[in-house]
This record gives C-alpha cells, structure tokens and sequence, in this order.
C-alpha cells in the first residue's frame, strides 16, 4: 500500500511537471522558407562508381528539403575538378552557388573564376555546371585569359576540366599563330 502511493505521488509529480508552452513549440517550427539542415565548413564528395571527380568545400551549407530540394551556399564555394586517376584537373571558385539536386545542377554567381591545369582563367558572373554530362556553361560575358592572349565573348560551354572550350559571340584580342 505505500509502495502504491509513493508510486501514485511519483506519477504525479512527473505528469504535472510536464508542460508545453504551445506559443514556444509554434515559434521552434520551421516554415517552407527555411533551411532543413545548416552546415558550417562542409565539404561534398562526388564521385562516380568509386572514382572522385569534385570535391566541393563551403564556408556555410543550406539545405532546404522541399518539392524541389535544393542547397544553398551564401558563403561562396570552392570547387575542384579531378579526371579518372586522381588528378587535379580545374579549380572553380564563386561567391554563391545553388545546387539543384533533382537537376543535378549547380549555378554559381558573382566573382566566378575557373582555371584548369595549364592556368588558363575563366572569369565571369554566372557559370552553371551539370553533374550528369559534366559539363559547364554560361550564357552572359565571359572572359578567357590564356598565356598569349585574352578571349572575350557572350556564352561558353566546356567539359568541367576546362580543357577545350567553345565561346559565343567571341570578341578581344586573339593570336593567330601560322
């Protein structure tokens, strides 16, 4: 009989010390328009059947889960290209990047430069790359800077190891070599 009632003043005491304050749970609550996860100094592997080919670091990491769940990098972005052995093959850097996961498509805006491994430099405001054809691309001026000359133009396309490159509407200084 006193165990019973030890027991019952135990409960008591236990279920009346629980409370919510609906107002604070109501405010700890998350809307649509923010992030599911938040990271600070996050680095991303991507590889492809066990063979690395980026290697994506951010100061800040945003990850919103929705329809289309998408990550956010406010912080900018410092993104490193490899071919199949290993090898560093261009060096992407910018101050903001959203990567669209269903797309598999990153953008990268304000300040983005690319140099590969022979140092020829892409600078631009906005670049995107495409995960699945390992591609990258513009669509606004972009300006190649190579050791004989400088190539500007309105568009480029290339492979993400910025080996070849093809520019649109190209204009500045080119040396034709006979």
């Amino acid at each position: 009989m006193k165990t019973q009632l030890v027991l019952a003043i135990c409960l008591a005491l236990i279920l009346g010390s629980c409370e919510n304050d609906l107002a604070k749970v109501r405010s700890l609550k998350t809307d649509e328009h923010s992030p599911s996860e938040v990271l600070t100094d996050a680095i991303v592997l991507y590889s492809d059947s066990a063979i690395l080919k980026a290697r994506l670091s951010a100061p800040k990491m945003e990850h919103y889960i929705h329809d289309e769940p998408y990550v956010e990098l406010t912080e900018g972005i410092n993104l490193v290209f490899y071919n199949q052995y290993g090898d560093i093959t261009s060096h992407l850097t910018a101050n903001y990047a959203i990567n669209f996961e269903k797309e598999a498509r990153l953008e990268a805006k304000g300040d983005v430069v690319l140099i590969n491994e022979d140092g020829e430099k892409l600078n631009t405001e906005y670049l995107i790359w495409n995960q699945r054809t390992e591609q990258i691309y513009s669509h606004v001026f972009v300006k190649i800077t190579t050791a004989d000359e400088i190539i500007m133009g309105d568009g480029f396309q290339a492979h993400q190891s910025f080996d070849k490159f093809k520019i649109s509407d190209i204009h500045g200084t080119i040396l034709v070599k006979e």
